[in-house]
């Protein structure tokens, strides 16, 4: 029997997607191309969340100020997870994750303005609890997502996974059904819908909230942050519709 160009090259496509399926339990749909991702600040958080995008496909730099500390975390991970400077991770991804303490993005912010412009950022950055410094105070009087937009500016900033942990996140990557309902905010609609897909590639339920302003709701202290829940009771709990 023959077989047509056509479905040679649909069986070849197909083929090709079956590795970063099977690499994430209970995979579902994925992000359609591999993602370049620098993640800036490889702790607990940075480093689950790079952990399960690079087994869903992704290729991801970890930096952390400890780089021999982060090369030994991510060995065996494979040759899509390496390991730089923050510098080098900024400049390596086309988008970047921020999991470092709330207080490092002013520097942070200034060190990277070339490599960051005109990027995606996701933003899981909290000021600490009970901080009374100057920046937290601002942080939580002008509402953290914004905040965050004027540290990092010229960034296209997405304010996700800042109100889950990161045993929850792993979590949630091995379950089926109710898997943890991740919610998100930004002003730039196309960077919300990647980060949305990301959000997936751990194995995560993205809530679309809304613009930077409504990222208050899910800020420590509103009705969404750490309460590790699913995607419906995350959506009553902030008053969203039902999703269709």
């Amino acid at each position: 029997m023959t077989m047509s160009r056509r479905s040679l090259l649909g069986l070849l496509t197909a083929a090709a997607a079956l590795p970063a399926l099977a690499a994430v339990p209970n995979a579902r749909a994925q992000t359609r191309s591999p993602l370049r991702i620098g993640v800036i600040g490889a702790g607990s958080q940075g480093g689950t969340i790079g952990r399960l995008w690079v087994r869903a496909g992704h290729e991801v730099m970890f930096s952390a100020r400890d780089l021999d500390r982060v090369r030994a975390d991510i060995a065996g991970l494979g040759g899509r997870a390496t390991a730089g400077t923050p510098q080098q991770a900024a400049a390596f991804g086309s988008v970047l994750l921020f999991a470092t303490p709330y207080d490092a993005l002013p520097e942070l912010g200034r060190t990277l303005a070339a490599e960051l412009r005109g990027k995606i950022v996701l933003d899981a950055c909290n000021p600490a609890p009970g901080s009374n410094n100057a920046l937290s105070r601002e942080a939580e009087s002008v509402g953290v997502a914004e905040m965050s937009a004027r540290l990092l500016p010229e960034t296209r900033l997405v304010r996700v996974f800042s109100s889950v942990d990161a045993t929850a996140i792993r979590a949630s990557a091995g379950r089926s059904d109710d898997r943890l309902a991740v919610p998100l905010a930004s002003d730039d609609e196309q960077a919300m819908q990647i980060a949305a897909q990301l959000v997936r590639d751990v194995g995560s339920e993205p809530v679309i909230v809304g613009g930077l302003a409504e990222g208050r709701r899910f800020q420590r202290g509103g009705a969404g942050f750490r309460v590790h829940t699913d995607a419906a009771d995350l959506r009553r709990r902030l008053g969203l519709p039902e999703e269709r």
